[in-house]
């Protein structure tokens, strides 16, 4: 049934992962000895969207272990991140993309490409749960408590003849503005870079002002993408990269503990993501999905390996998140072209 709210699956997912990031961090305190600390919350409709209102209901299991939450909403996910850097926030749930100021490693796994699908992601989300992998995941005053998936990032257009690389030359892409690999990536298709945020780029696909936009699968119903795509348009099945939400904490203000407790939590709890995620992808009509021919998922796989690699030598990608995905990729599939070699990225 298609609703016009918001991203009620998205919301379940991130605040999943957002519930999970105090509730569990085991300290046996005295009431008079309680924490307070304020969680920066990113949710497009604010204190009255889903995803506020779903973190609201871990706030008593908090207060038992030892910490009470001042949940602040944030309709802009700009400003949650300068606060959050400014401290005015102790802890704070973005996306992955947005997430990168403050986690470089963490932030490339949305690199374009370079998760191909579930599998891939799972063994990656399992390989940052070891406590072996916290070096990745401090940055400086930062550490990335949680990781989420969202699922993949998908084309959605508006004609499904433009079903190639090719036919992207000249065609007019909602791009987050602040994502540089995005913008990257449609630059070298020769496509149009029309700026857009994750409150507008819907709007922009639907009523035709964009030829394509990109999202997960989880966005389709409640943003009503289905009225951009229908009744000439599709969605490419083909992973442009895979969509994440992550807890991001100023170390200082918690107990060292809590980082490898909240993922301990997370990696417990991420098959009810992917059911969201699995449902979601579901409630997308057969006939609404393009399936590339293999050799047009083979130039998808060339390109993005190029805007990849290219976005690395400008020092927005972290080299060993690359190659970790790689070996995952090559773990997966050892019949990629990539793998005939262990170097590169």
């Amino acid at each position: 049934m298609k609703s016009a709210n918001l991203p009620q699956r998205v919301a379940m997912a991130a605040a999943l992962c957002a519930s999970l990031a105090f509730p569990s961090l085991g300290m046996a305190q005295a009431k008079s000895d309680i924490l307070e600390r304020s969680f920066c919350v990113f949710d497009p409709v604010g204190a009255n969207g889903p995803l506020f209102a779903i973190t609201k209901t871990f706030q008593p299991a908090a207060l038992e272990n030892g910490i009470k939450l001042d949940l602040r909403a944030y309709t802009d996910e700009k400003i949650a991140a300068e606060d959050f850097k400014a401290g005015q926030c102790d802890a704070v749930l973005l996306t992955g993309t947005r997430a990168r100021e403050f986690n470089k490693f963490t932030g490339s796994l949305e690199a374009m490409g370079a998760v191909p699908g579930e599998e891939e992601m799972r063994l990656l989300y399992n390989t940052l749960s070891q406590p072996k992998a916290r070096p990745f995941l401090i940055d400086g005053p930062y550490e990335v408590a949680g990781v989420f998936p969202g699922g993949a990032i998908y084309l959605f257009t508006r004609d499904r003849s433009i079903d190639s690389v090719e036919k992207l030359q000249g065609k007019q892409i909602a791009t987050l503005d602040y994502d540089q690999a995005a913008v990257r990536m449609v630059r070298y298709v020769g496509a149009s870079v029309v700026g857009s945020n994750s409150a507008n780029f819907a709007g922009k696909f639907n009523n035709g002002s964009v030829d394509l936009a990109y999202a997960p699968a989880v966005a389709y119903t409640p943003l009503e993408l289905y009225k951009g795509v229908e009744p000439n348009g599709a969605v490419v099945k083909y992973a442009l990269g895979y969509m994440n939400f992550q807890v991001i904490i100023h170390r200082d203000r918690f107990p060292d503990s809590a980082g490898q407790m909240v993922r301990d939590q997370v990696i417990k709890r991420i098959d009810e993501a992917y059911e969201i995620i699995a449902k979601a992808e579901a409630e997308i009509p057969d006939d609404v999905w393009l399936h590339l021919p293999q050799q047009d998922t083979a130039k998808y796989d060339k390109m993005l390996r190029k805007v990849r690699l290219s976005l690395l030598e400008d020092g927005v990608y972290d080299e060993r998140a690359l190659k970790l995905m790689k070996a995952i990729r090559c773990r997966v599939d050892a019949t990629r072209s990539e793998c005939a070699s262990i170097a590169g990225n």
